[in-house]
């Protein structure tokens, strides 16, 4: 792996997309600890570190930049939300599912429309903290040097723009530098995280040698999962695929044989950032509205029973839903057709299209129940031990960072390819 990786910096295309990458996930870190004009420093971090299971998730997902009230305070889930609902309507509204068919002009549009409704999810957010951190549960006060109201302006635009700056560097990434943008956004905020979780694990009890023995086996446990998780997410059932000989010409075409390659976890991290987004879209209505009886429901959607179901039960649909928005059966089996090409056993057309979609179904059902245990089974854990470190490098953590980790490895293995380097995997 050492190896792949000075030879990506030995090529200067790929050089460059690396450290413009690495650049922009450091301007976003220094913007997780810029605040916004007129927080009370000490006043606000007392009344945060009362907070509750949902807000301090949601914190997680902004690498602590919500803790700090930074311009980065909304972080990513804006953007996240508004592109589920937009998946969403694909299904739903067919002005949108044509888009979806019609190449990059439709993606385009798609693109625009998320970008808008990023913003207006985020303003709706930006109002709803700040009414949450002025209301008696928090009790913050701001700068009283300029009239309240003007305060009350310049913290929304603030959050706002700070969400439109964040798109604009995923989307700097995507087209420009090596990875999906938002994910590696998303990757960098839970690994940014993980030293202070270290920390507070090694002195969650009296006894710092206990401490650290839990934390070592803590971390020891992670690592024997991550092979198994690589194994899972790399995982294919490989459907063979020959192709009759047909002359064509003097030549002699076909003959060969090759298959169609369908991942058992074909939806990749997508089904827990989504999973995730839905679970604690309840503590941003919360934060919004500030009702107890809101706030209540939205601790309970994010802790114990009814967390653990709703993750299992979203996680499993989502890889279904995800799937079956990337994968087409029909054009797979329209183009085996076209080629001359056949699967063994199965007769062309509408039997080689159920016999497609047959392998999708079972094959996704074992990918997603895996990756929901994952991401259930250590928040469990961390219920009843109450270990920080569980929480920042538990199931959901583990699985986005090597899904975002397998997936930028795959494109800068790819590019390494292309001028003859070996890549990353063997």
């Amino acid at each position: 792996m050492l190896s792949s990786i000075i030879d990506a910096f030995k090529v200067p295309e790929l050089r460059k997309k690396i450290l413009f990458t690495l650049a922009i996930l450091a301007l976003y870190r220094f913007g997780a600890y810029v605040p916004v004009p007129g927080i009370p420093f000490h006043d606000f971090a007392t009344a945060f570190a009362d907070t509750g299971v949902a807000m301090t998730m949601l914190d997680l997902f902004t690498g602590g930049a919500l803790s700090n009230f930074s311009v980065f305070s909304l972080g990513i889930m804006p953007y996240i939300t508004a592109s589920i609902i937009m998946q969403l309507m694909q299904g739903v509204i067919p002005a949108v599912g044509r888009w979806a068919r019609e190449g990059d002009s439709g993606r385009r549009k798609i693109t625009q429309v998320t970008r808008y409704l990023t913003l207006g999810l985020g303003l709706i957010n930006a109002i709803g903290y700040l009414l949450l951190f002025k209301s008696p549960a928090y009790g913050v006060v701001f700068s009283t040097e300029v009239p309240e109201i003007v305060t009350d302006i310049v913290i929304v635009f603030t959050l706002v723009a700070g969400t439109a700056f964040i798109m604009w560097m995923g989307e700097l990434i995507t087209q420009r530098g090596i990875g999906n943008g938002m994910s590696l956004i998303i990757f960098v905020s839970i690994v940014s995280r993980v030293p202070s979780a270290i920390f507070s694990s090694v002195n969650l009890t009296g006894d710092l040698g206990m401490g650290i023995a839990l934390t070592i086996l803590i971390l020891a446990v992670v690592l024997v999962c991550i092979p198994l998780i690589i194994y899972v997410e790399r995982a294919q059932r490989r459907i063979p695929v020959n192709y009759a000989k047909r002359v064509q010409g003097r030549k002699m075409m076909g003959g060969q044989s090759t298959y169609i390659p369908l991942k058992v976890n074909a939806a990749g991290v997508i089904p827990i950032i989504f999973a995730s987004c839905i679970i604690y879209f309840p503590a941003q209505l919360a934060a919004i509205f500030n009702v107890d009886w809101l706030t209540t429901f939205a601790n309970w959607c994010s802790t114990g029973v009814v967390n653990w179901i709703l993750t299992l039960v979203l996680i499993v649909f989502f890889a279904y839903f995800y799937t079956s928005m990337v994968f087409n059966p029909e054009e797979t089996a329209d183009n085996i057709r076209k080629q001359g090409g056949f699967i063994p056993g199965v007769r062309p057309g509408s039997a080689t299209v159920t016999y497609i979609k047959n392998v999708i179904h079972r094959i996704t059902l074992p990918g997603g129940l895996f990756i929901a245990f994952i991401a259930v089974v250590p928040t469990i854990i961390f219920y009843f031990t109450g270990n920080q470190l569980i929480q920042s490098f538990g199931g959901t953590s583990i699985l986005i960072m090597i899904g975002v980790a397998l997936d930028t490895m795959s494109k800068v293995e790819s590019q390494l390819k292309q001028h003859n380097y070996e890549g990353f995997f063997k």
